[in-house]
């Protein structure tokens, strides 16, 4: 399988394979995807696959002496494929990242004081990270070599380094191709991979890797052929938690939904998925809006959920704040679309449903406003029973007047 470490994307995966059968693959790809969407991922097994191709014809064996006295090569097997398919084929090398046509850039920090650091001087740690941390992101990236509070670049040594290796000739595949992570992190040192960029040696490929092209140089923006990856959606993240990580469904279908198509986003909250959301939501809720109770009783519950959401820890609250957003977003499509036009979970479908019996359109996007407010300040670090109890009280003023009893 040649995307073997892709998550969905399956567009972007067949216009690329039919760029490379139909002989129209650029000479420069710029992959541009926000964090988690898949696009480092998609560039290097993409090259992976294109380094494999002269791969696929069976090797000459050792030569062995024949009956009329000359030299016959032993014929050996044909290398096995991924999937039994010859098209589909990936190279050892490539798979191991060690593949000698196969290049890598990637911002760096020096080992010690004084160093012109190279890509090359961290690759042992590279593929070791690709392996293990193929949606991983700058920052987790810099931790993994120990890069502290120091910010990784891509320099100008790596630049002449990069044009000394693509001017050499490929060993055994039929593209020489460099995997770029990171554009952004050139700045203007990009401008001396301009020419070669432009006018590169015969067969050579750049795969350039970028979450926002606003940063990159306009000047090689505008060399390369665009590939837009967008953010995955929640069924995909959802059946890659299932089938990749073992996720129970259940816990799986909430994480989906409030990661915003990131998928490291996605592995990142199920380190921290211990709660059952939708029973916090609807304690949170009667203490909220339940008219049935008497103040005395309402302020008890308030003062127990509030309690029970400032021990979650600042991480945890997030995922609260956007799986409750998450929930109004979808109340509103079902109210516009339909709710039998949705394939939708039950459990969320079921509460979907009940806050659509206590609150309107403008009513939910005025929440969604006070709770994306609530984002904000958690991550600055906001007392969080200050906050959720400030948060309460706007919310309930909010639905005041159109508020229904909800059954625990």
């Amino acid at each position: 399988m040649v995307f073997k470490d892709v998550i969905g994307q399956k567009e972007v995966q067949d216009k690329l394979l039919s760029l490379q059968a139909n002989n129209r693959l650029s000479h420069a790809l710029l992959f541009i995807g926000k964090e988690g969407s898949g696009a480092l991922a998609l560039a290097m097994n993409f090259a992976q696959y294109l380094v494999s191709i002269n791969s696929k014809k069976a090797p000459k064996g050792p030569e062995v002496a024949d009956l009329f006295g000359s030299f016959t090569a032993l014929p050996q097997e044909e290398p096995p494929t991924d999937n039994s398919s010859e098209e589909h084929y990936i190279d050892k090398k490539a798979a191991d990242l060690m593949h000698p046509d196969l290049h890598f850039s990637y911002p760096v920090v020096p080992k010690k004081s004084g160093d012109k650091p190279l890509s090359s001087d961290y690759i042992s740690e590279w593929r070791q990270f690709y392996k293990t941390t193929p949606y991983g992101n700058l920052y987790d990236w810099l931790q993994f070599i120990k890069a502290e509070n120091r910010q990784g670049n891509i320099t100008s040594d790596e630049c002449m380094d990069i044009i000394r290796k693509l001017n050499l000739k490929a060993f055994e595949a039929p593209y020489k191709i460099l995997v770029m992570w990171m554009p952004e992190m050139l700045g203007k040192e990009g401008n001396k991979l301009l020419k070669l960029i432009e006018e590169p040696p015969a067969d050579t490929l750049f795969l350039l890797v970028a979450e926002n092209e606003s940063e990159v140089l306009g000047t090689i923006v505008s060399r390369c052929q665009i590939v837009k990856v967008n953010p995955l959606p929640d069924e995909d993240i959802a059946d890659a938690l299932v089938n990749r990580y073992d996720v129970p469904p259940e816990q799986a279908r909430p994480l989906s939904l409030v990661c915003d198509g990131n998928f490291r986003e996605a592995l990142h909250l199920l380190q921290h998925n211990q709660e059952n959301w939708n029973a916090i939501l609807r304690d949170w809720l009667n203490a909220t809006v339940w008219r049935g109770a008497t103040e005395y009783k309402r302020f008890e519950m308030l003062n127990t959920v509030v309690a029970t959401i400032s021990d979650l820890g600042r991480e945890r609250q997030k995922q609260l704040l956007r799986y409750f957003i998450q929930l109004l977003e979808l109340s509103i499509r079902i109210r516009i679309i339909g709710e039998g036009k949705l394939n939708l979970p039950a459990e969320e479908k079921e509460f979907a449903l009940k806050i659509n019996k206590i609150s309107g359109i403008s009513t939910q996007q005025a929440m969604v406003k006070e709770l994306e407010n609530a984002v904000y300040f958690v991550e600055r670090n906001a007392n969080a029973k200050m906050l959720f109890h400030a948060l309460t009280i706007k919310l309930r003023r909010i639905v005041l007047d159109k508020t229904l009893f909800l059954t625990q």
